[in-house]
């Protein structure tokens, strides 16, 4: 029986997004709900997790009936298997994002590119010492090329380690350790994912998870911090500043290019060809008043936090701003990426453009983009833009609402600036019950939650309660949207981080970038850690993806709760069909790294959970105000 059919209302929270899903049936365009719909129910042994598709003397399903597959693999080592390729999916997308920052910067140093630069020295020479280049008296180039080296190494097999391991408190590091969990390599830790999940290989479930948790902690610790790190030395180190959000950023006055997909390697270009003199008087010439560019998801976030360009939507949005009927072009890179944006796109007159050849889209365009030729093509791509505004049908054009105003940028640089370049004052507010603890919301939006309901209403519980939120990705325009990311949102906020946040003049809910960012809030529990002479698992901090869909927010949340943060999901892992691997997410990680997940889909049960969490880690320390 198909799943019942949901109002419009019942769909998302959001105006803007209600006035387009109303606009796509009239205009006959299928959106994910429509989709969702058609989809269910779903299958049962899949959500469970008991399916293996593994080799070809199956495919097997586990039931009471059916216990073994064929090889004779239970539940438990199917589950396994199957979250174990999942984390490897994962943790392969954010750090080949990481990957793709290294090469950028290896054509920089070899002089490949004049397109890109080095923008911020200072943190290219820090991280570099940090890692063990030297870095007195050298050139920065002798020093990035070194860095290179290190970096690329990180995605290999000759390590014992990677390399931003340094950054990890002693006490978390002797624990990986003990475990086996210590991350090697990115590429190592992935390919031995799946040769562990090959028929006749781990068929012991917690062994398999352990390797999970090595292959997710490759991830945070390499692939998504180098991607960070680099993307900061780059194109520049994030710092607070003002922009927008909501389908209304969108011009019915302009040429609209919306910038999609994760990395920012492309959608920096983009941005700079669009302030091309000569591209901008060709959108005049064709009507328009000039080149508006507006990001979807994280590639959104990324231009967001440096550029303060405007955020037109989350995941979930990226259909109706196409239905909006005012978008010349949407530019892609990877990642999160619908395919139905191409049908979408043909019922108006947008150009749907792919820029990477490891995601490509049949029947879109596609331009292969490489460093040395980056700007150029940039430049071709706007041309088709304002091309297309000619084209554009005013009849169809409908733009919901205004845009909300927002602040960003709050890199862990940015917020060390704020405090006057130590954190102990931001420490002794959490010591007096100030800022009672931290909480990072991250992920996306799944269509089987009524959008962003879940990320709004755990933001404003969390920060009733005193606990500041640091969020990334697609909640960032949730919580945009909400009102939440401005200082005036601190008469939502209890009344210590009431008067923390005010005397700071910073929102009580800080934008930290996009998902590969989520390594700058591991990174700032290390930092925290460090600075009291604790373990991670010791603070007051938990992480949330209340609406998650994704391997890599499995990964995230897998390399969270191994890092020591216990961490809440708005639904489970299809891991349910073992209780093996069911307890050991739940219950058994705990007493292995001192945090375990936690799953609830209502947002104010949840607040009371991570609530809970963080007044007992507080009590364990002997603080104030609990």
């Amino acid at each position: 029986m198909a799943r019942e059919k949901r109002s419009i209302e019942e769909k998302s929270i959001w105006p803007d997004a209600r006035q387009m899903l109303a606009k796509a049936e009239r205009d006959g365009v299928e959106t994910a709900w429509d989709r969702l719909e058609q989809q269910t129910p779903h299958c049962k042994f899949c959500e469970l997790g008991t399916t293996c598709r593994n080799c070809v003397m199956g495919p097997c399903r586990i039931s009471d009936k059916m216990k073994r597959g064929v090889c004779g693999a239970d539940a438990d080592v199917i589950v396994a298997r199957n979250f174990g390729r999942f984390i490897a999916g994962g943790a392969a997308g954010h750090s080949d994002h990481g990957r793709d920052l290294v090469e950028v910067l290896e054509a920089i140093v070899e002089g490949a590119t004049t397109d890109y630069q080095i923008r911020d020295e200072a943190k290219l020479i820090r991280i570099a010492g940090e890692v063990g280049v030297k870095t007195e008296g050298r050139a920065v180039m002798e020093i990035a090329r070194d860095l290179l080296e290190v970096l690329y190494g990180d995605f290999g097999s000759r390590k014992k380690e990677v390399s931003f391991v340094c950054r990890v408190p002693a006490k978390r590091r002797a624990i990986w350790k003990q475990l086996g969990m210590t991350p090697r390599g990115v590429d190592r830790e992935i390919a031995e994912m799946m040769h562990r999940t090959h028929m006749g290989c781990d068929n012991d479930a917690p062994n398999t998870l352990i390797h999970a948790a090595r292959t997710a902690l490759a991830d945070g610790w390499a692939g998504s911090m180098i991607g960070t790190e680099l993307s900061d030395v780059i194109f520049g180190t994030p710092t607070p500043k003002m922009a927008k959000v909501n389908l209304g950023v969108i011009r019915k006055d302009q040429v609209n290019i919306l910038v999609h997909g994760h990395n920012p390697v492309v959608s920096e270009m983009i941005v700079a060809a669009a302030q091309d003199p000569a591209l901008l008087a060709r959108a005049k010439a064709a009507g328009a008043t000039g080149i508006n560019i507006a990001g979807l998801c994280c590639t959104g976030n990324e231009i967001l936090a440096r550029r303060g360009i405007p955020m037109a939507g989350n995941h979930l949005m990226t259909e109706l701003a196409v239905v909006t009927g005012a978008v010349e072009a949407i530019v892609v890179d990877y990642q999160c990426i619908m395919p139905s944006l191409i049908p979408a796109a043909a019922c108006y007159h947008t150009k749907f453009i792919t820029t990477a050849d490891k995601a490509k889209f049949t029947g879109a365009i596609h331009f292969s983009v490489h460093p040395e030729t980056a700007l150029a093509q940039a430049k071709e791509i706007v041309s088709i833009a304002v091309d297309g505004f000619s084209k554009r049908d005013p009849n169809r054009v409908e733009i919901p609402g205004e845009p909300v105003d927002i602040m960003t940028g709050f890199s862990n640089e940015a917020i060390l600036a704020a405090l006057g370049g130590s954190l102990a004052p931001l420490l002794d507010a959490v010591k007096a019950g100030k800022v009672r603890g931290f909480v990072g919301i991250v992920g996306c939006n799944n269509p089987k939650f009524q959008q962003d309901s879940c990320n709004v209403g755990l933001a404003k519980a969390l920060i009733e309660r005193d606990i500041m939120v640091l969020v990334t990705g697609c909640v960032t325009t949730a919580a945009g949207k909400a009102g939440l990311l401005m200082p005036e949102a601190i008469s939502m906020a209890g009344p210590g981080l009431k008067a923390v946040c005010g005397s700071l003049g910073i929102p009580p809910v800080l934008h930290m970038g996009s998902c590969v960012d989520n390594s700058r809030i591991i990174q700032l529990c290390a930092l925290i850690a460090n600075e009291l002479g604790v373990d991670i698992s010791d603070l007051p901090v938990c992480a949330s993806s209340p609406e998650w869909y994704s391997e890599k927010a499995a990964a995230i949340g897998l390399y969270a709760v191994a890092c020591g943060i216990y961490t809440h999901l708005g639904l489970p892992p299809n891991i349910l069909g073992s209780k093996v691997v069911t307890d050991l997410a739940l219950n058994g990680l705990e007493g292995l790294v001192g945090a375990s997940f936690v799953v609830e889909p209502d947002p104010l049960k949840a607040a009371e959970l991570l609530d809970q969490r963080i007044t007992g880690k507080r009590k364990a320390l002997g603080l104030e105000g609990d």
